[in-house]
């Protein structure tokens, strides 16, 4: 796979495709990324007017590099989701990235590759994987296209499909199955929101599980969950200064592995002493 660049991917927030008013809120959110919906939150009779008021929005959006606005598309498999892609093809302004739902297989991404073509060559792709079928493909998924900067885990579909509660304990093999491919594929990964508002130590104890487990960043439903939710994404300063010492060390010396504070570490760890400082340095 291609090198992708590095940035942070640490809260993702979404806005309805059928009110672009509230668009500029969101983008001012302090979300890293912004995902206006013309899935889920969006009623089947509206799915029409959602999507030209979408792709409407994202033709007069003003670029803002610290934000990653994306269009969540309906699945490919229904006619509202081939309305969707041809509709993105058409624009005279495609948004940058789409969010690609209920993913079972890399034949679909092969679709999406082939319909946006070099028309849509900028076209960035984030997948979720919420089906048992995407789980059991999530590394071919991944690794299917070199579009695809970002695996998202859709816990709640998938807690249906696994026949488990939408809890920690039902979901830590899929989660880590899902970590798994986004990391063999050298791609973020972020995590379903946490859907009690009302819970904002659960939030953040569940946030620091995923993020031990390997992911990027977690979804949000509210504004006041994304300040947490970076805080907990962002390397620590300690963190940023031993990823420094740690590249300096190797870059200093020609071997496979340094001691610092009599701790042997070894070059592989690189990959992440890279990726602690360009998230910092984005930061």
């Amino acid at each position: 796979m291609a090198d992708r660049p590095v940035r942070p991917r640490r809260s993702l927030i979404f806005a309805p495709g059928n009110k672009p008013e509230m668009l500029p809120k969101a983008m001012a959110s302090g979300a890293d990324i912004v995902t206006v919906d013309l899935e889920d939150a969006i009623a089947p009779n509206h799915k029409a007017v959602a999507r030209e008021r979408t792709l409407a929005a994202f033709a007069t959006l003003e670029p803002d590099p610290r934000v990653e606005p994306i269009v969540r598309v309906n699945c490919l498999r229904t006619p509202e989701g081939m309305a969707d892609l041809l509709a993105i093809v058409e624009a005279k302004r495609p948004p940058p990235a789409l969010m690609l739902p209920k993913i079972k297989s890399p034949d679909e991404i092969r679709v999406y590759e082939e319909v946006l073509g070099a028309r849509c060559e900028h076209v960035r792709l984030h997948v979720i994987i919420e089906t048992n079928e995407g789980l059991e493909a999530c590394i071919d998924i991944a690794r299917s296209s070199d579009r695809i900067d970002a695996l998202l885990f859709g816990g709640v579909d998938m807690a249906a499909e696994l026949r488990v509660e939408p809890q920690w304990e039902g979901l830590l093999y899929a989660r880590a199955r899902v970590v798994h491919a986004a990391a063999s594929a050298g791609v973020d990964v972020v995590d379903v929101p946490y859907l009690d508002l009302g819970d904002m130590a659960g939030m953040e104890r569940e946030a620091r599980a995923c993020a031990a487990l390997g992911f990027t960043g977690k979804g949000a439903i509210h504004p006041k969950q994304i300040e947490t939710l970076n805080r907990v994404f962002s390397p620590t300063p300690e963190q940023i200064a031993t990823a420094r010492r740690v590249v300096e060390e190797f870059e200093r010396g020609d071997t496979g592995l340094v001691v610092i504070d009599n701790k042997l570490i070894e070059k592989p760890v690189l990959r992440s002493m890279y990726r602690i400082l360009a998230v910092a340095e984005r930061l």
